[in-house]
């Protein structure tokens, strides 16, 4: 079963999904903040997990055929171009503002992405027709699969080529679903440190490795999801609303880092945290919990996705 794919049609089109792929990237750079939370908040999720299960046996038969044109229409090509132009563009430059924001101003920016994932469940859950005991169930097995993953104390998996390939097929499948961050499963299986010494170092063994196990993991897991989609579609929203729901245990804005670990830098990132109330935020860190900036941010977030959720009607 084949659906229908909009495509880019107009040059307005390029540039709302162009802005799109920007906000992932922005989105990506954060552990914990999925880029397919912000493609799914945006409305162009669906279409991108049936694009990328495109690239299959009719692909390449048209390739080999010297069918350019057709074998660029079946994969929905520009679609994807233009969101990963997108991406690539945030990650060289509105990335750099997020990561300030990271680093300085954490309770702003984390509250900011509270009031878009809040908002971003209700504009999910709404989509599911005819909640049952099923949706239900799902819904709440999504909370709690995502609630005990950004839970999980971090583990240290041995560097082999095994678990660079296993890792990132991982990453690359959290990374499109909505609400769990591959950078964090990096961080969980103890790979995030060495896989950005990898590209400090350029270890292009690593490094091929690794990006072999995201094509691996992306073209297998999108499939999953556009089957998924096509056959459960009820079902599937429900367990990803729940996804979303879990996942803001970790964009809680008020934190206590207990464990850090030390980027491609050389700076120390949290690694294990804490959530705490505004209050006792400022007594254990001596930081101003900026209550009140937060709450508006917060509220800013959910408007943002109402609007983006209204204009996607």
């Amino acid at each position: 079963m084949n659906q229908e794919l909009k495509g880019v049609k107009t040059p307005r089109d390029g540039l709302l999904l162009a802005g799109k792929g920007m906000l992932m990237g922005a989105a990506d750079v954060v552990p914990g903040v999925s880029g397919g939370t912000l493609a799914f908040i945006t409305g162009i999720y669906e279409e991108l997990i049936e694009s990328l299960r495109r690239f299959d046996l009719t692909a390449l038969q048209l390739l080999l055929q010297l069918q350019f044109k057709q074998c660029w229409q079946h994969v929905n090509a520009t679609f994807l171009l233009v969101l990963v132009s997108g991406i690539l563009v945030s990650l060289f430059s509105l990335a750099r503002g997020v990561l300030y924001m990271l680093e300085h101003y954490p309770v702003l920016l984390w509250a900011f992405f509270f009031g878009l994932i809040v908002a971003s469940v209700w504009s999910l859950i709404r989509h599911v027709k005819g909640w049952n005991f099923s949706s239900n169930l799902v819904f709440f097995l999504g909370a709690v699969a995502a609630w005990f993953i950004t839970s999980t104390v971090p583990g240290a998996l041995e560097v082999n080529p095994y678990t660079v390939f296993g890792s990132g097929m991982l990453a690359i499948c959290a990374m499109i679903l909505p609400g769990i961050s591959g950078s964090f499963i990096l961080l969980l299986l103890g790979m995030y440190t060495p896989i950005l010494t990898a590209l400090k170092e350029f270890d292009l063994t690593l490094i091929g490795l690794f990006l072999a196990g995201c094509v691996l993991g992306l073209m297998a897991f999108s499939r999953v999801l556009s089957w998924a989609f096509h056959h459960h579609h009820r079902l599937i929203l429900a367990l990803l609303g729940g996804f979303l729901l879990g996942s803001l245990n970790k964009v809680w804005p008020w934190k206590y880092t207990l464990a850090y670990t030390i980027d491609h830098h050389g700076d120390a990132v949290p690694l294990v945290q804490r959530n705490l109330l505004p209050d006792t935020f400022t007594e254990l860190t001596g930081q101003p919990a900026m209550l009140g900036i937060s709450l508006a941010l917060m509220a800013v977030g959910i408007l943002l996705v109402l609007m983006l959720d209204r204009s996607n009607r």
